[in-house]
């Protein structure tokens, strides 16, 4: 595997776990809550994580290996499932499951420098790589964990008081 695919599997392989110990047994208060209206809870941000393993990182990358840009890339609808009817336990055990398929997956394809230079066709985006696909994957987690952890941070910004001006999070 090129060291591209290692950097990414080592944040890919961690994120259930890391998400696992910042989330499960908590209050609802804080899986639930937002930023205000039409901003996403974590519990939302979890079903988005599902949804997103199920239909877009292998399945677009699947199509780039397999058509290249002959085939566009099937869109990802970011707000198909919101998790709010199951427990954030239960969907971090979904996530969990569908990311170890995932990887399973990604290694067995033990792709090669130019494997990742292939191209396809993104719906909106129009040209992209097999390396841009895992790089944003991976940045796609780091974004979802730092969204996750400013949410619940900012459920405190009323008690915190006068120390929000120190907790760049806050602003």
């Amino acid at each position: 595997m090129t060291e591209v695919v290692e950097e990414c599997l080592a944040i890919l392989t961690r994120t259930p776990a890391t998400l696992d110990s910042l989330l499960r047994g908590l209050p609802e208060v804080w899986t639930r809550a937002t930023e205000g209206p039409d901003t996403w809870s974590p519990r939302i941000v979890m079903g988005h994580l599902i949804h997103c393993e199920k239909v877009d990182w292998m399945r677009r990358l699947k199509i780039i290996l397999e058509s290249g840009t002959l085939r566009k890339l099937d869109p990802v609808d970011r707000e198909a499932d919101t998790g709010q009817d199951r427990t954030v336990e239960d969907l971090l055990d979904e996530f969990r499951a569908a990311r170890e398929e995932n990887l399973l997956a990604l290694r067995a394809l033990h792709l090669r420098p130019e494997q990742l230079a292939l191209q396809g066709m993104h719906p909106a985006l129009g040209v992209v790589t097999a390396r841009q696909l895992l790089a944003t994957w991976t940045a796609h987690d780091l974004a979802h964990i730092l969204q996750i952890s400013r949410v619940m941070a900012k459920r405190l910004k009323p008690e915190v008081g006068p120390w929000a001006e120190y907790l760049s999070v806050m602003k």
